[in-house]
């Protein structure tokens, strides 16, 4: 089990993006994660249902770190489940610090925060060390509060599937400190946050696939919560 579905879907320069139960991942190589890429959902979804956005945001300052292949199993898996995916690195926006009374915007920031207005959800992967995360994933989710006089404020209503992956000495504490930026932002955290040591990190590859069941299984879990929140709570907003 690699942890992805059987119906194909589309990147944003039109390019095949399939990948099928069963068969060896290799066979359908893409190239590693950058800056963004953009899957307009064309998975097996329900008929008749709008399909949610879902805004994948990787925090660590290398394109392929753990924490971003992590990122891209869960978005692909996301497309596969019927999502429309936007996926963003922190480390490639360049995102200058964040200051709350700033008047001027980056063209960066101001993706940033248009991608995430648009969002039904989102699913955040961090480098976990030094008991928390990266700064530069803190200082990505602090521009978020720009949205804070919209309809929907924030992170507001939106599940947050959250990923942490060992990067260095002292993991153990992203998830906590991304749960209580999720709560302050407004935003449910879903009731699973997967957290991979080393070695689980190790099991998903460059392209996203995944060779252990187990850890499949969690994506799975992951991908199925912040789905039905996000379809539930599109029903009432």
């Amino acid at each position: 089990m690699d942890g992805f579905g059987t119906g194909p879907s589309v990147v944003r320069d039109g390019s095949p993006l399939t990948v099928r139960r069963g068969k060896d991942a290799s066979a359908d190589r893409i190239p590693p994660p950058g800056l963004e890429r953009r899957n307009s959902g064309l998975g097996p979804g329900q008929s008749g249902r709008r399909r949610p956005l879902i805004v994948g945001i990787g925090g660590s300052a290398r394109s392929d770190s753990p924490t971003m292949r992590a990122l891209g199993a869960a978005t692909r898996m996301l497309a596969q489940a019927g999502a429309e995916t936007v996926m963003l690195s922190v480390a490639e926006l360049d995102l200058p610090p964040y200051q709350p009374d700033g008047r001027e915007r980056s063209p960066a920031v101001r993706r940033l925060v248009s991608e995430v207005r648009r969002a039904e959800g989102l699913v955040i992967a961090a480098p976990d060390y030094h008991g928390g995360t990266s700064g530069g994933l803190k200082n990505a989710l602090d521009y978020l509060w720009d949205l804070g006089e919209t309809a929907r404020p924030g992170l507001d209503a939106r599940p947050v599937g959250l990923l942490a992956c060992d990067e260095g000495p002292g993991a153990g504490g992203a998830l906590a400190t991304l749960r209580a930026t999720v709560h302050a932002l407004g935003g449910w955290p879903t009731p699973l946050g997967v957290s991979l040591g080393r070695q689980e990190c190790a099991t998903i590859d460059q392209y996203g696939a995944i060779s252990s069941p187990a850890i499949a299984g969690r994506f799975d879990t992951l991908t199925d919560q912040i789905m039905g929140f996000a379809y539930a709570w599109s029903h009432l907003i």
